[in-house]
């Protein structure tokens, strides 16, 4: 049974599209290894055809975004012929939309990552989220479009990096009974700021763990259970007196914490 194989993502523009289809569908079969190999920028039959000569020596699996018909068409045929298996990710789409309003694509590569003023938001989003992590600069809390409290190791950071790539300006705080807290907080309005929790267990797993990475094999307070019980207790009285929205984080991805921050902001 094969358990390794070879992927290939080919796009006319940064190939994020194809990517994350094919992400989506490997995470499916975790008891194999998938070899991902992206091929963005693609505009040239010369290049393709290049490309394609590779896939076909590796019997990769090919995932393709390109929006020139005559491009796609070419990694289709191709893939018949030489018995690939492939997955047009962006000529289907379009299709659909095309015989919905009755009129033909723009057929330019690239159009969602036009430098437009939603692109300049997001950079905007990401600069700021970068330059306030951690409880940097603390004057911008009230400048922050969502505010992230919560106790080290409940993914802060990540999360807010995320929130930041969909264009919201995010602060985060460390906080914990001996940590002080900047006055800001009590400026901003409580239903921008988003309290992380986690389990004790899961806190503690990732502390120890973190701890062995700087050479620490020992128990310290920062991740014996009872450090952590009253690091979570202050958490959760510090964002009932706050009236902040908590989110425990235990058993939920970056992506499902970000959703639920999103819908409740709305």
């Amino acid at each position: 049974m094969e358990t390794n194989y070879n992927i290939f993502i080919i796009s006319d523009s940064s190939g994020q599209t194809g990517t994350n289809i094919a992400k989506t569908a490997i995470a499916q079969f975790p008891n194999a290894h998938a070899h991902l190999k992206q091929y963005p920028f693609i505009r040239t039959k010369s290049i393709l055809t290049g490309i394609l000569k590779l896939a076909s020596e590796q019997q990769a699996i090919i995932f393709h975004t390109l929006v020139d018909p005559e491009l796609s068409e070419m990694v289709t045929q191709f893939a018949q012929d030489q018995r690939l298996e492939s997955f047009d990710g962006i000529q289907t789409p379009i299709k659909l939309i095309s015989h919905r309003l009755q009129r033909s694509s723009a057929e330019v590569p690239g159009l969602v990552h036009n430098l437009n003023a939603a692109y300049f938001k997001r950079i905007d989003a990401i600069e700021f989220t970068v330059a306030n992590d951690d409880g940097r600069n603390p004057d911008n809390l009230l400048h922050a479009d969502i505010v992230i409290l919560g106790v080290s190791r409940t993914s802060k950071t990540p999360l807010s990096l995320y929130l930041a790539n969909q264009s919201f300006r995010v602060a985060n705080l460390p906080i914990g009974p001996e940590l002080k807290l900047p006055e800001q907080i009590w400026k901003v309005q409580p239903n921008r700021i988003f309290g992380l929790t986690n389990s004790i267990a899961s806190l503690q797993k990732i502390r120890k763990e973190r701890l062995k990475e700087y050479g620490i094999e020992n128990d310290t307070k920062y991740s014996s259970a009872q450090g952590i019980k009253q690091e979570l207790e202050y958490a959760q009285l510090l964002y009932q007196k706050i009236g902040c929205f908590c989110i425990n984080v235990a058993d939920k991805s970056i992506e499902e914490t970000a959703t639920i921050i999103t819908e409740k902001l709305d």
